[in-house]
């Protein structure tokens, strides 16, 4: 019997306040997906999560009670990247700009 060998995954997440700064990391990682010849899967993007911050307009209590509301948007998207060396390493070089939180997990199937 031959035994195959288990093909690892990367789960690669992507978070930033603004879509666009997102969706071109994206677009770097599917240029090294093209690239190096590795599978990807997606960019799948999750639901994105308001945050919504209701804040006093005067601070010393004064006057009629006026409020501004302040709200963020966090948008999500998930990768999926065969783990291949050449890739992996490629992808630890990229610009990753400020605001991006970007997380990768090794997945064995």
């Amino acid at each position: 019997m031959a035994t195959k060998k288990a093909k690892s995954k990367a789960c690669i997440s992507l978070h930033a306040l603004e879509h666009s700064v997102v969706d071109g990391v994206c677009e770097d990682i599917r240029t090294i997906s093209d690239r190096t010849g590795v599978g990807m899967t997606g960019p799948i993007p999750l639901p994105t999560k308001k945050l919504k911050v209701p804040v006093r307009k005067s601070p010393d209590g004064e006057g009629s009670e006026t409020w501004d509301r302040w709200e963020a948007r966090l948008h999500k998207r998930l990768i999926y990247l065969e783990a291949d060396e050449r890739a992996l390493r490629q992808l630890m070089r990229i610009q990753i700009p400020d605001g991006v939180k970007i997380s990768i997990q090794i997945q064995n199937d």
